[in-house]
């Protein structure tokens, strides 16, 4: 149970589950310490015993931040709910460690809900870190007609469809706000009389299908869930769950089964199909899963011809941080932040499409300092398609990146 306090002094809790993810961890909070800067607000972590060194990495540079270490590996729902026996305030915020935010993301969100009423639980637009808008920031229930069109492929053919693409809502323009039946956790802000009515996340669910079993009881409360396209964070994707791996195909398709258990005990035939079309998608998920690696050729380690956008002495800085990568970086120069900036450079950021052609780069890497969060991710989209994308928060010890949702992203740190 959740122990709700009545006097909360608080705007916003702010709640992270890491597990093993310390360098991107890193990034999100460095954007998220600008996100709440004028807000009154708390950041609980919750690690799920972390074997990656994210303790001594992250305790000292972050001690703003209440962090609880665990022992186990208790889950996604569970940890969430830890945090929520400590959360103070008013509005709460699930977050993923894997996600950067812009520096007004939650002012926005916090100035929405306050302005819809029946607003109980927020989501936002979300891209990858590709720059690619991704589809689960807005979805409709698992229904027995969602599922079959997603499972069957029909949802890819027809995206804007209403009827074949209902479990993403391709209906609905990714620029549009407004009311949708399920929202992501890796972004989800919730008023305190939605926990306090839901009681939070159901702890069967270890990991996947908690936040579209938290939406459903929303909806069935009489609250709303809305989509909130006025802003952009970036998640990453591909380390907080890798689409055909052996883990994420066994939790994932088991917590459908548990929503539909849940969900569905009043009608046999439809629980009954349901199921099948959950087995079904298993099926194909793990016949994808042993073809990639079958017939997916060995990864071959090639030069990543880099350009970093950055003011010079935050270029000088990456440089020595570049040294550290595994795979060798070539960095062909550097792109100047604004017209005053007049040393050395091999461009602007208004020419990046021609200097990515002539200069063969196929990575642009961001230096957050002289360029806010916000400004990076729009650039970002209006980069997109042209090259990969790596990340450097100011002050940060690291760099990252993940343009594949199916495999590990990229980190490079010093030693």
């Amino acid at each position: 149970m959740i122990n709700c306090s009545k006097n909360l002094p608080l705007q916003l809790s702010v709640i992270i589950v890491n597990y093993n993810v310390k360098f991107f961890l890193e990034q999100c909070l460095y954007s998220l310490l600008k996100a709440i800067k004028d807000i009154k607000s708390e950041i609980l972590v919750i690690d799920n015993a972390s074997t990656d060194g994210s303790k001594e990495y992250l305790t000292e540079k972050f001690p703003q931040v209440q962090f609880t270490w665990l022992d186990s590996n208790l889950g996604f729902g569970k940890a969430n709910n830890l945090a929520l026996q400590k959360a103070k305030s008013d509005y709460v915020l699930f977050l993923n460690p894997d996600t950067l935010l812009a520096e007004d993301c939650l002012n926005k969100c916090l100035e929405y809900m306050k302005a819809n009423e029946r607003c109980a639980a927020l989501g936002v637009r979300m891209i990858d870190g590709n720059g690619n808008f991704l589809k689960e920031s807005k979805r409709g229930f698992p229904t027995l007609s969602n599922s079959f069109f997603k499972f069957s492929g029909l949802c890819k053919l027809f995206p804007r469809s209403k009827t074949f693409s209902g479990y993403y809502l391709g209906h609905i323009p990714e620029n549009k706000s407004g009311r949708v039946e399920v929202l992501a956790g890796a972004f989800m802000m919730i008023s305190r009389k939605a926990i306090e009515i839901t009681q939070g996340f159901d702890e069967r669910f270890f990991m996947y299908g908690e936040d579209v079993d938290l939406s459903y009881r929303v909806h069935l409360a009489g609250m709303e869930n809305h989509y909130f396209a006025g802003t952009t964070i970036v998640h990453f994707k591909g380390e907080s769950t890798q689409k055909f791996s052996k883990s994420y195909t066994r939790h994932f398709y088991n917590a459908m089964h548990i929503y539909v258990n849940k969900h569905q005990h009043s009608n046999k035939i439809t629980r009954a199909l349901l199921h099948a079309s959950i087995t079904a998608g298993q099926c194909i998920a793990h016949m994808k899963f042993a073809l990639r690696k079958l017939w997916l050729e060995p990864a071959v380690n090639k030069n990543t011809n880099a350009v970093i956008e950055a003011s010079q002495p935050e270029f000088n800085a990456l440089l020595h941080l570049l040294k550290f990568a595994r795979q060798p970086i070539i960095v062909c120069g550097r792109i100047a932040n604004n017209e005053t900036d007049t040393e050395a450079n091999i461009g602007r950021w208004e020419n990046i499409k021609a200097l990515v052609t002539q200069k063969k780069i196929n990575r642009i890497i961001f230096c957050e300092g002289t360029h806010s969060f916000k400004t990076i991710v729009e650039k970002m989209q209006d980069a997109r398609g042209l090259a990969g994308f790596l990340f450097h928060a100011y002050g940060s010890s690291s760099i990252v990146g993940s343009n594949n949702k199916n495999s590990n992203g990229l980190v490079i740190f010093k030693n």
